[in-house]
């Protein structure tokens, strides 16, 4: 029995013109069907790994024809960009949730700090970034996807906030799309990087929180702005 997705069949269905629902004006992304999918698909990627999984065992899984299933996507390639997309972007919205006149500075941004690490060291978003990395150099729409729906995203509504901050005399940034990137990687400083490798991935709520309030000190040691005397 041959592959259903060999390499090369990956890299034109990246090129090729995308025709996922998640792309298309006509279709609802939030449809119950396409939610179907996308579990069916999740138990799938987990279970099996990007390059072991096919479009057989998700149709099964999910509880749809494969008829069905290629109906909505037109390759495993294709599914795998649209479920990490909807995943990162339903996550990155319950994360950035900013309250534009809550002055306590400090206070936003440990909440965003440590929903960004508990989500980040979820076990499945881990498994899933994983993937993402292993398969990022023939499926470079992937990436693109996964940066895009999640941690841009969260970097651009962070920067909106930060902005806003500024205006109203809280903070002093010049840059707030590179603070908001800054801010995300203080908060990410030596554990995410062990979590992906699997060199600790017990990674326990104390040591999530000592990071982000080492982040808040240095950033705001930076940032806030200082009275004029």
């Amino acid at each position: 029995m041959t592959r259903e997705d060999t390499d090369a069949e990956l890299v034109a269905a990246d090129a090729a013109p995308t025709s996922h629902p998640l792309q298309q004006d006509n279709c609802e992304p939030d449809s119950a069907k396409l939610r179907q999918i996308f579990a069916g698909a999740r138990a799938i990627f987990l279970r099996d790994g990007y390059d072991g999984a096919s479009m057989n065992d998700i149709a099964r899984t999910a509880g749809v024809s494969k008829g069905t299933l290629y109906a909505y996507f037109d390759g495993k390639a294709r599914l795998f960009e649209a479920l990490v997309r909807s995943d990162r972007q339903r996550l990155a919205e319950q994360l950035c949730r900013f309250d534009e006149d809550f002055d306590d500075v400090a206070d936003v941004l440990r909440r965003f700090g440590n929903q960004l690490l508990a989500i980040m060291m979820q076990p499945e978003q881990v498994a899933f970034m994983r993937m993402v990395i292993g398969i990022v150099g023939k499926l470079p729409g992937t990436g693109q996807a996964v940066n895009d729906a999640g941690p841009q995203y969260a970097a651009d509504r962070l920067a909106t906030w930060l902005a806003a901050q500024t205006d109203s005399g809280a903070l002093q940034v010049a840059d707030a799309p590179l603070a908001a990137h800054q801010f995300i990687e203080l908060c990410k400083a030596g554990v995410f990087t062990r979590c992906i490798l699997g060199a600790d991935p017990a990674l326990g709520t104390d040591e999530i929180a000592r990071n982000v309030e080492a982040a808040i000190d240095m950033f705001l040691h930076y940032y806030r702005r200082r009275a004029i005397v």
